[in-house]
């Protein structure tokens, strides 16, 4: 069960042209222009991981009684390559993915990914695909899953997994061109109890989020943000971001990991961004009446979502079966941009790397 593997790499027979790749990327949009290439690694019970390949991305083939079709056995992640000034191409954080991985694998019931195998994939594919870049302030998207590919009907843990890494040239996140977003207060649903898998990142999590995000979009909002699933008071994150609050003294609070929420590694670079900005951060509850009242009263300045996709969005009005508000003018202020513009910089290469966040590829 040796974790030192080497990568097979087989050539494409007709990857994509050089001028087809640019015409996809003067607009890419988000999770729509997909690379040439795929990463896979197999799993087999006894055997342990094995037959890693880059190979063409191409439609799998699965066999009807295959486990995840049926139970769910899951798990993913989402991180970037970009490019930098110098020219070059870095990955934030990857080791960071690696181990919620495995945290998420172990929750699933899933073999855990040696870290060094999970980002060895990512560089792999990043190398090949690194001409899908866009320019200027896209990214290549990076999508590592796991799922269980046993052919057997029966509910127990999986014998065997398939690992991949498939990539994705993108642009902004929310189509909306505003400068911040608008969320709905979910009320009737909820994202995750204690016990469950909220700190998962797994697929069952958002197929549960859809039908709040639907109720969402059809209020006109651009994202939906759940409560608590047991006083359905404490405001815990939105569809697929974390969210901070912003008050007048300068001082963030965001909800306290406890299981529920997923521990976002964008969350957890923006705590210590602001820390080493002087302002205090608190993680604690905060409730969804103390959201309206600070909001008109004025101690509530900034709120804003963070996550890989979106970095980090100004959030600016808020609706509910309770009716709306909007925190200050319903924009993005300055603490907001501060904190984006320090983690898009080191992300890009623009400003130094004072905690080792930025690993280079190319």
């Amino acid at each position: 069960m040796t974790t030192a593997l080497t990568f097979t790499h087989l050539p494409h027979p007709a990857p994509v042209s050089a001028e087809d790749r640019a015409a996809r990327l003067v607009d890419p949009g988000f999770g729509r222009v997909f690379t040439d290439h795929m990463v896979t690694i197999r799993y087999t019970e006894g055997r342990g991981w094995h037959d890693a390949k880059v190979e063409p991305r191409a439609p799998l083939s699965l066999d009807p009684a295959s486990a995840v079709l049926h139970y769910a056995q899951e798990i993913f992640e989402g991180l970037k390559a970009y490019r930098t000034d110098d020219g070059g191409v870095c990955l934030f954080r990857p080791e960071a993915n690696a181990a919620r991985f495995r945290l998420s694998a172990r929750r699933m019931g899933m073999p855990e990914l040696p870290d060094e195998l999970f980002v060895g994939a990512l560089e792999e594919l990043v190398r090949i695909d690194r001409d899908w870049i866009p320019g200027g302030d896209g990214s290549l998207y990076l999508r590592p899953f796991m799922f269980a590919n046993e052919v057997f009907l029966g509910v127990k843990p999986s014998s065997e997994y398939l690992f991949i890494t498939i990539a994705s040239s993108v642009g902004q996140y929310f189509k909306n061109k505003a400068e911040a977003v608008s969320v709905w207060v979910s009320q009737d649903y909820t994202r995750a109890a204690p016990g469950g898998t909220g700190a998962a990142k797994c697929g069952g999590n958002y197929a549960a989020s859809l039908l709040a995000q639907a109720e969402a979009i059809a209020h006109g909002c651009d994202q939906v943000v759940f409560l608590d699933a047991v006083e359905r008071r404490w405001v815990e994150e939105l569809g697929g971001m974390n969210v901070f609050f912003v008050f007048d003294d300068g001082s963030l609070t965001t909800p306290p990991l406890g299981g529920t929420i997923l521990p976002g590694i964008t969350r957890d670079s923006i705590i210590r961004l602001a820390q080493d900005a002087g302002l205090e951060v608190r993680e604690r509850p905060y409730s969804l009446d103390d959201w309206r009242a600070d909001a008109a009263s004025g101690h509530l300045r900034e709120a804003f979502a963070c996550g890989t996709a979106a970095a980090v969005t100004p959030i600016g009005t808020i609706k509910s079966g309770q009716g709306d508000f909007t925190i200050g003018n319903g924009g993005s202020g300055s603490v907001t941009q501060g904190l984006r513009t320090a983690l898009v910089d080191i992300q890009r290469g623009r400003a130094p790397d004072r905690y080792n966040w930025v690993r280079r590829v190319i």
